[in-house]
């Protein structure tokens, strides 16, 4: 690894674990309700609503708000899309989307996971960016944080019948964490160059002519053929380029904050006009682990001891450095065969990757965004090696708990934690608990399913396409590197991440419908055990320390976490591995 490579990756650390405390401090005060001016505005907006903000509600009726919540959000955001021919924004009159790309869409961005089978610059109006997809950015977000800051009032209260108001939750969330840093960071994505109108796109005058083959017409304006049925074409040239216009600034600052990942453009963070310039590149990966790093630090101050986060972090921090060093690594390596054709390596390693930022940059993004929930990419992963493609599988595959999504990175941590404490309790039979809280059969019940939620969805709704004939019909790279590709799109899916491993066509009603499946219960099929979990630690009593209390502080705990995340979360995908990205590099290291 280079110089640039390792002060990179230590500069994007140092300044990330700046922002821990006070994004943590910020968070616990407004999820307590200590923002004082925050009351002016809730009162109107509860009594509009109906809402009655004095009132917890225990799991069952906090699961239920959410998933009404969402439901009514995806319903919207169906809805907006099939319509958008005659809603207004829209200058470029884009047509209806269709009902297979609608439902997948929907279900997409209310489930944070912003998977995009669409071009977006050629398939959404202004209307449905704005109105369905940017709103929802914001309130699928908020609801991964409302759901984590559930599970610790479940740890720090006791003998409780309540985790909470869903409402007053995510409205908080909303309007005093969310909106005001979008707002601010829209401000800086301006001032580096992103765009933010609602103008007709524009046809410019290129620099150099560009050349190209076009397809041959006949009288009718249909494509000629020749007699083998292929198409013909004739040699064609333009001097104008056609640029796409749009909300642009204020889309990409709550994709990046609130982890979502889809982008304006096709192209996503590696368009100029979402992400313009090295600064605005790195201002986008703090972003992502932003409100994440915050949340440990706001779960030790609400549990009482600031030090069961740090321990948590520091989790987090050691398998993130590990996968961060691994995938640059392997992506300044190149592919070795290059040199057999007379090519640098290294230079063929820039392939699939933007000219701006190379090779550090691109392995370091693709790290964070698949270690969070976070779809965005500056590069194509489809162009890495084997082995730097293998990296953001497994941070998908650890269950996106190395720092993750806003919320979902924290409380799939804390479940992974439960697990520890009942391992190391059965080593020396003693009944398990966690910060006072004794474990026992229905957390584990309950901690099983969120666990193996994931996998599940990911290994059948692969054998699914791999089985199927219109699941194979999207392969576009047949053997290792094919399999690879469903592999990654599943796993992005069931892990509400959105990244994609390009090379696939999903935009097709089978791979729509099944993904779309995936990411829905990837997303609540994970929360609802959650927050049974907290609604029933909130019941217990909180038990006095002993000599027999296991220290869930300190860095014997740190290593056991991370052992068990390793263990439990990656070894399930292990023989998937094997078959795609592992015979992919020892394909490869034998020359083929």
């Amino acid at each position: 690894m280079t110089a640039h490579t390792w002060s990179l990756l230590g500069l994007y650390l140092a300044v990330m674990l700046v922002t821990v405390k006070p994004m943590g401090i910020c968070l616990d005060k407004v999820m307590n309700g200590e923002f004082r001016f925050g009351a002016r505005v809730e009162r109107p907006l509860f009594r509009l609503c109906g809402v009655h903000a004095d009132e917890d509600m225990g799991w069952l009726k906090y699961a239920f708000a959410i998933l009404l919540f969402n439901a009514l959000g995806a319903l919207a955001v169906y809805a907006l899309q099939r319509l958008q021919a005659w809603l207004p924004l829209n200058p470029q009159a884009m047509a209806g989307v269709s009902a297979d790309s609608s439902f997948n869409t929907a279900i997409s961005f209310a489930s944070n996971t912003n998977w995009q089978g669409y071009g977006g610059e050629s398939t959404m109006s202004y209307l449905t960016q704005m109105l369905a997809l940017t709103v929802q950015n914001f309130l699928s977000a908020a609801t991964g944080i409302v759901v984590v800051i559930a599970l610790i009032r479940g740890f720090a209260r006791h003998s409780a019948a309540a985790i909470g108001n869903a409402w007053v939750d995510l409205t908080r969330i909303t309007l005093y964490v969310l909106l005001p840093i979008s707002v601010v960071y829209a401000v800086f994505l301006v001032g580096q160059g992103s765009i933010q109108n609602v103008a007709a796109y524009k046809d410019v005058a290129t620099v150099e002519v560009t050349k190209y083959d076009a397809p041959k017409l006949d009288a009718a304006g249909q494509p000629v053929k020749d007699d083998k049925g292929e198409a013909v074409t004739e040699p064609a040239e333009t001097r104008t380029q056609t640029l796409a216009m749009g909300p642009v600034a204020s889309q990409e600052a709550i994709k990046m904050l609130g982890t979502n990942g889809g982008g304006f453009f096709n192209a996503n963070s590696a368009h100029p006009y979402e992400n313009p310039t090295p600064l605005s590149n790195f201002i986008q990966m703090l972003s992502i682990f932003l409100i994440p790093g915050g949340l440990c630090f706001t779960f030790g101050r609400m549990v009482g001891d600031t030090r069961q986060g740090w321990a948590v972090l520091a989790a987090m921090t050691v398998m993130f450095v590990g996968l961060a060093i691994a995938a640059m690594h392997f992506e300044q390596q190149g592919n070795p065969l290059l040199s057999q054709l007379g090519v640098d390596p290294l230079a063929g390693s820039m392939e699939g990757k933007e000219a701006r930022f190379g090779i550090a940059e691109s392995g370091l993004f693709a790290t964070i965004t698949t270690s969070a929930s976070c779809g965005a990419v500056i590069a194509m992963h489809d162009s890495f090696t084997p082995l730097g493609g293998l990296v953001p599988l497994i941070g998908m595959h650890l269950g996106e708990v190395v720092f993750g999504g806003v919320g979902t990175g924290l409380y799939g941590m804390l479940v992974f934690a439960i697990l520890a404490v009942f391992i190391s309790g059965l080593m020396i039979g003693r009944t398990p608990e966690y910060l006072g809280k004794k474990i026992e059969s229905f957390e584990m019940k309950m901690t099983s399913i969120a666990i193996l939620m994931t996998p599940l969805l990911v290994l059948v709704g692969t054998a699914i396409a791999v089985l199927a004939a219109d699941g194979r019909a999207g392969i576009a790279n047949p053997g290792a590197h094919g399999f690879s590709e469903i592999l990654y799109a599943f796993s992005s899916a069931a892990n509400n991440n959105g990244s994609a491993f390009a090379g696939l066509s999903v935009n097709t009603p089978f791979y729509n419908t099944l993904l779309g499946i995936a990411m829905w219960l990837g997303r609540f099929g994970v929360i609802v055990p959650v927050l049974a979990i907290a609604g029933s630690l909130a019941a217990k009593k909180r038990l006095a320390v002993t000599e027999g209390t296991l220290p869930t502080h300190g860095p014997l705990f740190v290593a056991l976490l991370v052992a068990i995340v390793l263990l439990v979360g990656l070894l399930n995908y292990v023989p998937s591995l094997a078959l795609g990205p592992v015979i992919e590099h020892l394909q490869m290291t034998a020359g083929h």
